[in-house]
């Protein structure tokens, strides 16, 4: 039978596939009751292309720390992107002590896009782990050599989402081409005295686990790991330690959505991280992960459709950490909001 949840998440899949732009610029966008009016669609990055990003590409799950998975819409495998940035952070952390990792990378927000040059001006360290200079600086704690520290975050990426996860070769190679901007940013944490590693080397193996591919149920499962307190809830196998867990979603919670982290801060309330392949993983701490998967992008690198899920979902179901509402079950609050009619 299926659960209230389930038709929950299915008809919001449904109501978020008609959110679309109209097709002439002074059309009145209709109020489909997602997030006000769906004033942009965005746009999928040329790169999404390469493996198989489509229109009409929609997924949600949620994945408890009982291991318990619930998930609608499309489970297409695509590249995890800037997602792997909070994983790489938690395995720098548990490698080398936070105290060590807090001397070599910041956890202020920034406000600056993604790719900003965002470089303390008296400390020489990047702001935060989670824009792409920081990732940088992160990934080259990761070990020694390429192939070590290239490893360890696939080895941990691996353990969160509770498989191997497939490399997609031709998206790393089509960002290896296109990586003059990143190049750049290693270029100047050497410059600037913060980084000895090899920068083409580091740049190399940041970008291969941005191109591991993942389904929108993988990423679940991955932040339900970090909801855990570090512990992946379909294994039991320990990815990262409880300390480690609370600092990657602390830094979630802050710079995750990049320039857009204040918006989703009071709108959603949750911790998160965005990725460019469009996808969207959030956690409520000792409850769920979820995550959300459609490729356009709006114009700070976010799923357009996965922002509207998680404000939709945050405001029937009281997710806010800030609401001062004591957290329901989900099933038993999906059953309400059918009977009360207010479901999708």
């Amino acid at each position: 039978m299926t659960s209230a949840l389930t038709t929950y998440l299915e008809r919001l899949s449904i109501a978020l596939s008609t959110a679309t732009a109209p097709e002439t610029t002074d059309a009145v966008q209709p109020d489909r009751g997602i997030s006000g009016s769906a004033e942009a669609v965005g746009d999928i990055p040329e790169l999404s292309f390469l493996s198989g990003a489509r229109e009409d590409h929609l997924g949600v799950a949620i994945c408890s720390i009982d291991g318990e998975i619930t998930s609608a819409g499309s489970d297409h495998a695509f590249p995890v992107q800037s997602i792997s940035k909070a994983f790489a952070y938690g395995a720098a952390i548990d490698l080398h002590g936070m105290d060590y990792v807090d001397s070599v990378v910041d956890e202020e927000p920034t406000g600056e896009e993604f790719n900003a040059l965002s470089i303390d001006r008296h400390s020489k360290k990047p702001k935060n782990p989670l824009v792409n200079i920081g990732a940088i600086r992160t990934h080259a704690m990761l070990g020694p050599t390429q192939d070590e520290r290239t490893k360890r975050l696939r080895d941990v990426l691996d353990a969160a989402a509770g498989r191997p996860l497939e490399l997609h070769e031709e998206t790393r190679d089509e960002e290896l081409t296109t990586a003059d901007r990143n190049l750049a940013l290693a270029y100047m944490l050497r410059a600037a005295g913060s980084m000895n590693e090899d920068a083409a080397e580091v740049v190399g193996g940041y970008i291969e686990g941005c191109a591991v591919l993942t389904t929108v149920t993988d990423l679940a499962v991955m932040a339900a790991t970090l909801a855990s307190g570090g512990t992946n809830p379909l294994t039991g196998e320990e990815v990262f330690s409880r300390v480690a867990a609370r600092q990657v979603l602390s830094v979630m919670l802050t710079c995750g959505m990049y320039d857009n982290a204040g918006d989703w801060v009071s709108d959603v309330g949750l911790p998160a991280k965005s990725g460019v392949g469009g996808g969207i993983i959030a956690s409520l701490p000792s409850r769920f992960g979820l995550a959300s998967y459609a490729p356009q992008l709006d114009l700070h690198g976010n799923s357009v459709r996965g922002t509207y899920f998680f404000e939709r979902l945050s405001a029937d179901f009281a997710l806010h950490m800030l609401d001062g509402v004591v957290p329901r079950d989900l099933e038993e609050c999906a059953q309400e909001l059918m009977e009360v009619g207010t479901h999708p």
